[in-house]
């Protein structure tokens, strides 16, 4: 079968690592399912395993793609739970497993015909979506779901403030927050990124930095030492700061003062449950949402995907579809 693998790692030049090839198809066997693939969404997660951020050299060579849409061999149109680890070994929640991996870091992803995944990471694809949409889902929509209402306990009424809205996760947030009731305030230094905040659902979007015409009880905060500040200031009392990424850096004046006599929650957050894609899934399907997609690509095509995706040219998904 055809396939996007990473062959070698380079953080000035990523793109000269990722090969198109023939591999062997993968073997069912007990506890795991065969996926036809149908869509595979590129994400900053691969890109950052080309550079060789995060990752393990000792994992390459591995075949790219964390977000998957498919049909099983008996004809389920699925979506793929992309975190692959033990829940008992976490408490209950795979996402504290020690060992937990996200899909494409140990196990080969779906930038593939096929793929081989735990049973438990199957869910059913939403009938609305097609496998383009869904594709678009696991990583960044499960991730903002987990931040929002496992982490945040947001509801109906509150205010939030999401960081950066031109990424995934922020993006996705902005659509699951307003489906909330939540009022959302988005930032962003691109005009068409504030813009984009708005078409999703936004109430209103900032320059990064500017003064909120109030204070918040969420912050959604995907980009770290650039933001961490403003994203302080614009707290309400007891207010909530949910951190699952820091592109700008991840060393801030933390602001220790304000922290404590305002009584505010500083939370960490990594991927999702199954339950929590699930629910995500569910949620997605019963308010109409839809991610925004900027282009659609064959799998031989990749690397002019994850070059857009490396300027900045983009204003949704890259989504690989493979026949």
């Amino acid at each position: 079968m055809r396939a996007a693998v990473a062959v070698s790692q380079n953080p000035e030049d990523p793109l000269s690592g990722l090969d198109v090839r023939d591999v062997p198809r993968p073997e069912p066997r007990k506890g795991w399912t065969v996926v036809k693939v149908k869509a595979s969404s590129v994400n900053m997660h691969d890109l950052w395993t080309l550079r060789g951020v995060g990752h393990d050299p000792r994992n390459i060579p591995v075949i790219l793609g964390c977000d998957v849409a498919g049909v099983t061999e008996d004809g389920r149109e699925v979506v793929v739970h992309p975190v692959i680890g033990d829940a008992d070994a976490g408490g209950g929640d795979e996402t504290l497993d020690p060992n937990r991996a996200l899909l494409s870091e140990r196990h080969d992803g779906g930038f593939a015909q096929y793929i081989l995944v735990p049973d438990r990471c199957v869910l059913d694809k939403p009938a609305s979506l097609s496998f383009e949409q869904a594709a678009c889902l696991p990583v960044a929509w499960s991730t903002a779901y987990r931040m929002l209402f496992t982490r945040a306990g947001l509801q109906p009424g509150q205010k939030v403030l999401v960081q950066g809205a031109g990424g995934g996760v922020a993006s996705a947030a902005i659509c699951l927050a307003t489906a909330a009731g939540a009022t959302v305030y988005a930032t962003s230094r691109s005009e068409s990124n504030r813009q984009l905040a708005l078409e999703l659902g936004a109430t209103a979007a900032f320059q990064s930095g500017e003064r909120l015409p109030e204070r918040v009880d969420v912050v959604i905060e995907t980009v770290g030492e650039a933001t961490w500040g403003h994203s302080l200031r614009c707290l309400k009392p007891g207010g909530a700061i949910v951190i699952a990424g820091a592109t700008s850096g991840t060393a801030p004046d933390a602001d220790l003062g304000r922290i404590f006599y305002q009584q505010l929650r500083v939370i960490g957050s990594t991927g999702s449950t199954r339950q929590e894609t699930q629910a995500m899934l569910e949620m997605v399907e019963r308010h109409g949402l839809r991610p925004r997609i900027d282009r659609v690509l064959p799998l031989e095509r990749i690397h002019e995907g994850f070059q857009a995706m490396i300027d900045g040219a983009l204003a949704g998904k890259v989504v690989i579809s493979i026949d």
